[in-house]
């Protein structure tokens, strides 16, 4: 009778530690991806609040995961170790190709701007004032590019400042070296750097998280604006997830408490976005590519024609899109 008993509460264990296994199993976890543009602590302690409000809203579990560049990111989406990425447009650009990503949302900044600025900066001490100044004096300064998945730290002075001076960044300079806004700008407050990229963004978060050294930099140079960073998602998600995730993103900042988290993140409310955020990327990196390939030294004339042709082709079909989308904005704007 006992060993009876005994046998059945056994089975009884068993079978909740299997239902337990199960429903463990099943608990749906959502990976955050961020980048580590400052140190893992400090944006863990900015970002926390905002994502264990989104595991209560959602009901799913959100857990934060750092990468030290994009292309960790990226690459995490494409093997589906990140669900979701706060990216900026290259980044995102990136993620949409070649990593099933798409746009679902777009940051806005708590000042209300559409968007934000790259920067070029050096130490307040520099004789640099210009980029003038700083190209005619390159051989002898060593220059903090940014991850080449970055817009403001790559892509839009690589173009801007770079390609349009027919200039290569890789080796116009004494040193280039790569890395995050963070790094760059404290390597430049402390003179390992002479100058760098950066943006107004990263630019605001040191005034406040490391105001003594911000006080040391001066700006060179401010780009045309950049819209502002996207946030994807991996394709691969179930449409029950992703709808419960563009719901928190679209309603997020409603209350007092959601205002002083989103706050503290120096963000204002999310707005909606798609794919379609990244065309006026698009057409910079394909300007970017016009530019230099119409000054290479090393193809020849028909390579040359043939890669103008084709960057043409791509440029005009980025075109249409933008037109048709404008369209559309002024026919609802007119209807409404």
């Amino acid at each position: 009778m006992l060993n009876r008993m005994g046998r059945v509460f056994a089975s009884a264990a068993l079978l909740a530690t299997c239902f337990l296994s199960t429903a463990q199993a099943e608990e749906k976890v959502i990976n955050f991806g961020l980048m580590s543009t400052e140190s893992s602590t400090n944006l863990r302690s900015v970002w926390q609040p905002f994502l264990d409000d989104m595991s209560k809203k959602t009901g799913l579990k959100v857990n934060a995961t750092f990468a030290s560049d994009y292309a960790g990111l990226i690459q995490g989406m494409r093997f589906n170790k990140v669900d979701i990425a706060w990216l900026g447009n290259k980044g995102a650009m990136e993620a949409v190709d070649r990593s099933n990503g798409e746009i679902f949302a777009q940051t806005a900044a708590a000042n209300g701007a559409a968007g934000y600025w790259s920067l070029l900066i050096v130490r307040k001490d520099s004789p640099i004032n210009s980029v003038e100044d700083m190209l005619k004096n390159a051989k002898d300064l060593t220059f903090g590019n940014g991850d080449p998945n970055s817009t403001s730290g790559y892509l839009v002075p690589g173009y801007y400042v770079f390609a349009k001076n027919n200039v290569n960044a890789a080796t116009a300079f004494k040193r280039t070296l790569n890395s995050s806004h963070e790094v760059n700008a404290l390597s430049v407050a402390k003179g390992q750097l002479d100058v760098a990229t950066f943006n107004t963004e990263s630019w605001d978060r040191l005034v406040v998280t490391q105001p003594d050294q911000a006080a040391m930099l001066k700006v060179i140079w401010k780009s045309p604006l950049i819209p502002a960073d996207p946030m994807v998602w991996n394709k691969g998600l179930s449409d029950v997830d992703k709808g419960k995730i563009r719901e928190f993103f679209a309603t997020y900042g409603d209350t007092d408490h959601e205002k002083a988290v989103l706050k503290e993140m120096q963000l204002g409310k999310f707005l909606p976005s798609s794919d379609d955020q990244l065309l006026p990327i698009r057409q910079l990196d394909l300007f970017k590519q016009r530019t230099e390939v119409n000054a290479s030294t090393t193809l020849d004339a028909k390579e040359k024609a043939e890669r103008l042709k084709e960057l043409d082709a791509g440029l005009a079909k980025l075109q249409e899109r933008i037109t048709k989308l404008e369209k559309k904005s002024t026919s609802s704007a007119s209807a409404g």
